[in-house]
């Protein structure tokens, strides 16, 4: 559909197709400039964004389009200056691939002396269940948050309810994605977990169902829950997912992550699988990039940005949109200012390239159906032509045992994005912070993320220079989000993504400079870091301050429960992971 610029090399470099000067283009007749204009609109760029410097997003089979103003399509056109893209990598070598520093720092989860053995503090006659909620990332984050609830409540555990109603329709149980005896012995001496519960006198025990807060503290867990738990015996937390504070004592998120790091394994089909996928990305070449894409036609609606897709783009994601009754009207250049938009294909293509990743990386992609489908990809694919995902990696018998179930896939995902040798994320989504965390914890392992309120201004702009000084200013805009073990701000951030009372150095560097995250020496009290105050709910997730709705007849309702507004239905399951 539409015909395709041409691509001309010149000393190792791809020239994204532009034509000619400004004072030429003026020369011109008035006709040919609107006939030029025309024909570079009609496919789809990989060097000259539409509006946001995005790739423009185009839906088989419908007709291609124009930006609306025609500002863009004389800025587009004129000024395209020499914007050519080097197809080599950048000089750093090594340092590129992983940071210096990383060597100090190492995961330390052991308990205290202080830390009492579950045997001790484990009271008879309570059990507490969970039930999860939403996607794979989303779901662990209340698994682990659940091993945290049982211990202050000195309660026995009972293995956690996976979500199978939600947007995702898994119908997996806990036993089907993650090892259930590595589960309960690892964590024999934190809590004491069991498979189901006991029966009584022959008769099976009926959990009291409640909902609790979000961000609930030790304080509100013994206050709310503790005295339904001695009263009913078992109790069962639902739509469990953050419902427990981001701000706990180091023995607590030292618990945290045994359990994340250490006790929840996935199950030997999935690892087996995994591993296979990660030996043969390993085989095509000695280490690779895994980029967690998020560029669904669901995300994209849910954020309220526009791509420059015209009419057809916003018809197509305001129709999405609509499900979510509640959501406020969107600005989408506000939000692309703000840096609340995911990058696109092509731009965290360039980003890559502008860092200093030359055309021969490989890259693992993990993603649903991008919006826009191959004509969106097309440029990255472009500047990365050693693209790969789960199905060009395994035949369809090898994925037939996973296809069928949603989280068994993301667990592949997982499991190739921890082995990356550097893991590129789109979004601050459960699965980007679950794994930028994991990676800190076993030795910093380059992560980054895109400063997108900075990168944003560049982008729309990119005509206009250089590739050296655009690449010059990815490289400024870029620092403090590559994943360096000194990028941790005070005050900010979110445990699962850094989980500092459970990193140590091997000497007296700090992470940071800041008193609340100083990292001491192997042995030495870590500082409990934790953030102070609530995150934006964008930084936090897609819906994470959304209402919620209600479940059993028996949980009761508060205003602490109770955002505002109507239920948004799914809102939270669709865009956490």
């Amino acid at each position: 559909m539409g015909s395709k610029r041409r691509r001309h090399h010149h000393h190792g470099r791809w020239v994204v197709p532009g034509v000619a000067p400004a004072a030429a283009a003026f020369a011109a007749a008035g006709l040919l400039f609107v006939v030029v204009a025309f024909h570079c609109f009609l496919s789809p760029p990989l060097g000259d964004g539409g509006k946001g410097g995005g790739a423009r997003v185009v839906r088989r089979p419908n007709p291609p389009f124009l930006l609306n103003k025609p500002a863009e399509v004389a800025r587009n056109v004129i000024g395209a200056v020499d914007f050519s893209v080097p197809s080599g990598g950048s000089r750093l070598g090594e340092e590129l691939w992983e940071s210096k520093a990383a060597g100090n720092f190492f995961g330390c989860s052991n308990a205290t002396k202080q830390f009492a053995d579950a045997k001790a503090v484990t009271k008879s006659e309570r059990y507490l269940m969970i039930a999860t909620s939403g996607g794979l990332n989303q779901q662990r984050t209340g698994i682990i948050d659940a091993v945290v609830a049982a211990r202050i409540l000195n309660a026995t555990l009972v293995i956690p309810k996976l979500d199978e109603e939600s947007f995702w329709k898994d119908a997996s149980d806990f036993a089907e994605i993650f090892d259930v005896d590595s589960f309960i012995s690892s964590l024999s001496n934190d809590v004491k977990v069991i498979r189901k519960l006991p029966d009584r006198n022959g008769k099976k025990l009926s959990p009291y169902k409640m909902r609790i807060p979000r961000k609930c503290t030790p304080k509100c867990y013994e206050n709310r829950v503790l005295p339904a738990l001695l009263k009913k015996h078992v109790v069962q937390l639902t739509k469990f997912d953050y419902r427990v504070s981001n701000r706990l004592e180091t023995d607590l998120q030292k618990l945290r992550c045994r359990v994340n790091y250490h006790a929840l394994q996935f199950t030997d089909p999935i690892l087996r699988m995994g591993e296979l996928l990660v030996q043969r990305m390993r085989e095509k070449s000695g280490r690779f990039i895994a980029l967690h894409l998020r560029f669904e036609p669901d995300m994209l609606a849910f954020s309220g940005c526009y791509y420059g897709g015209g009419d057809i783009e916003r018809r197509e994601l305001g129709e999405i949109r609509k499900r979510w009754k509640t959501l406020h009207a969107s600005n989408p250049d506000r939000e692309r200012r703000h840096g609340k938009c995911p990058l696109t294909p092509e731009e965290v293509g360039l980003m890559l390239r502008a860092l200093g990743f030359g055309k021969d990386v490989h890259l693992y992609v993990a993603s649903g159906d991008v919006y826009g489908g191959e004509e969106t990809l097309a440029p990255l694919k472009a500047l990365f032509p050693n693209f790969h995902s789960k199905e060009t990696l395994a035949s369809k018998e090898e994925l037939a045992p996973f296809l069928p179930y949603s989280s068994r896939m993301a667990a592949l995902d997982f499991i190739l994005c921890d082995k990356s040798n550097v893991f590129v994320t789109n979004n601050n989504g459960n699965m980007a912070r679950m794994l930028a965390g994991r990676r800190r914890y076993f030795g910093h392992r380059r992560t980054i993320r895109p400063n997108a309120k900075k990168l944003y201004s560049l982008f729309l702009n990119r005509t206009s220079m250089s590739w050296d000084k655009f690449a010059s200013k990815v490289h400024t805009f870029q620092k403090g989000f590559m994943g360096e073990p000194n990028e941790i701000k005070p005050g900010r951030g979110e445990f699962h993504e850094h989980p500092m009372d459970c990193i140590c150095a091997k000497s007296k560097e700090k992470i940071g400079q800041s008193r609340s995250h100083q990292i001491k020496r192997a042995g030495e009290a870590v500082e409990n870091h934790s953030s102070g105050g609530d995150l934006d709910w964008r930084d936090l997730d897609y819906g994470e301050h959304t209402p919620l709705g209600r479940d059993s007849s028996n949980e009761p309702e508060s205003d602490d429960i109770r955002v505002g507004g109507s239920d948004i239905p799914e809102l939270e399951d669709m865009m956490s992971d």
